[in-house]
């Protein structure tokens, strides 16, 4: 084509049509991370940081590159829970997670519980703090993404309720949104990932009751001293009390090798529980009096400390 026969209107005008083509593959790499929020209890406090969340999360849009949060309808979200017997529990297992999960339809979920309590002190005769407990939850794979417990308090129960509401709106519109966006980032490079070659030493589970029901000929690992999990400060804030289960990997030389949260709490306890059983080691499972590598269940229950009188 020499010079004189170039025309830029067809130029112009190929080039729109090429974009408008590209246009809904664009579309079509965009992932889209569904999420629904729930209940935050039964007080009014709790139905008004629900919807402040709900408000907050639906107008995140893209969080990240390629990465936009789709909120659920609440309503939906919330009777597909009650359908299913949910009753606002913070300390699931990865099952019961993620059953939850299915039964609402979504990626990932955010629960917890609110309330405004008029308190007092020595210093401060009489005040108010409103809390929100949050949790936000992968439905995939069940796991505690993220917890926070924001308070605030104040003279009067609405405004220690507005203080909290602005520090949400915060939470919410940063934390909350990038903690799923990283979340999901994580668990699609997780689904990808090559499986890991088989352990020269076969693993025996004993984590489940079938399990160790098959291997009663088996004596089980022992600790060589029984740690306890702190009781973090976070949940002594939160007067938490909970039942932690994790998944431990014992070596046949005694040493502890993956370990997984498999029932969450939250408040820190999980993390005191990881924490604690890096610290232990054991005397290892035998067979026949052969070392063999095991899966053990390792639960933590933990109740508020009790104030000396």
């Amino acid at each position: 084509m020499s010079r004189k026969d170039f025309h830029p209107v067809f130029f112009r005008g190929a080039l729109v049509l090429l974009l408008i083509a590209l246009a809904p593959v664009a579309a079509a790499q965009e992932r889209r991370v569904s999420l629904a929020v729930l209940d935050f209890g039964k007080t009014e406090t709790g139905a008004r940081v629900s919807e402040r969340v709900a408000k907050v999360l639906a107008g995140a849009g893209v969080v990240r590159e390629g990465t936009r949060l789709v909120m659920l309808d609440r309503g939906l979200g919330i009777a597909a829970a009650r359908g299913v017997g949910y009753r606002g529990s913070l300390n699931m297992t990865l099952a019961e997670a993620r059953n939850l999960g299915a039964a609402i339809g979504c990626d990932f979920y955010v629960t917890g519980d609110a309330q405004t309590i008029r308190r007092s002190s020595s210093a401060r005769p009489v005040y108010f703090e409103s809390y929100a407990s949050v949790f936000v939850v992968s439905a995939r794979t069940g796991r505690l993404v993220l917890w926070d417990r924001p308070v605030a308090e104040a003279d009067h129960p609405e405004q220690a309720e507005s203080y909290l509401l602005t520090a949400l709106d915060a939470s919410a519109a940063s934390r909350y949104a990038a903690g799923v966006a990283d979340a999901f980032e994580r668990e699609e490079r997780e689904r990808f990932r090559p499986a890991p070659a088989e352990e020269a030493e076969a693993l025996i589970d004993l984590s489940t009751d079938e399990g160790a029901e098959a291997h009663k000929d088996l004596r089980e690992p022992a600790p060589y001293s029984r740690l306890r999990p702190a009781y973090p400060d976070a949940a002594s804030r939160a007067e938490a009390e909970a039942t932690v289960d994790a998944s431990v990997e014992i070596g046949a030389d005694g040493e502890v090798g993956r370990v997984e949260i498999v029932r969450w709490a939250g408040f820190g306890l999980d993390d005191s529980v990881v924490s604690t059983i890096r610290q232990m080691h054991f005397r290892p499972a035998t067979r026949d009096g052969e070392a063999v590598a095991v899966r053990v269940l390792l639960r933590y229950n933990f109740r508020k400390p009790t104030t000396p009188k």
